[in-house]
């Protein structure tokens, strides 16, 4: 299905989604998309989700989200990427983490933008 969202250069489809795997030392890059993007947690380690806010550039001191299955740990086995805001994520720690990112309105790469600096997280 797909619709001509306010504001948006052209029709998208409502949603679209993708699974993959982030390997243990493996991390994206800052990066941010027109919709709404909901992170789903599905096996492996925990991930750390980086929101950097919605301005110019993400910023020094990120939000950071525990996803996973440990809810009784802090943990949440979803989370939401408010619209226009940088994100970044990696496994907590030396697993893999399969996950499914689904994006509202649908993702088109004319609604991405990446960051250009060197990594794509934080030192800490």
């Amino acid at each position: 299905m797909r619709a001509h969202p306010e504001g948006y250069p052209g029709p998208r489809p409502t949603a679209t989604a993708i699974h993959y795997v982030l390997g243990a030392g493996e991390e994206s890059r800052w990066h941010r998309v027109r919709g709404a993007e909901l992170w789903l947690w599905h096996r492996g380690g925990e991930l750390t989700l980086l929101l950097g806010g919605a301005g110019e550039v993400p910023v020094s001191d990120p939000e950071r989200v525990r996803v996973g299955p440990a809810v009784e740990r802090g943990q949440a086995p979803q989370a939401v990427v408010p619209p226009g805001t940088w994100q970044a994520a990696r496994p907590a720690h030396d697993e893999a983490v399969l996950v499914s990112c689904v994006v509202s309105p649908g993702f088109d790469f004319a609604d991405f933008e990446l960051h250009p600096g060197e990594n794509g997280t934080t030192e800490s």
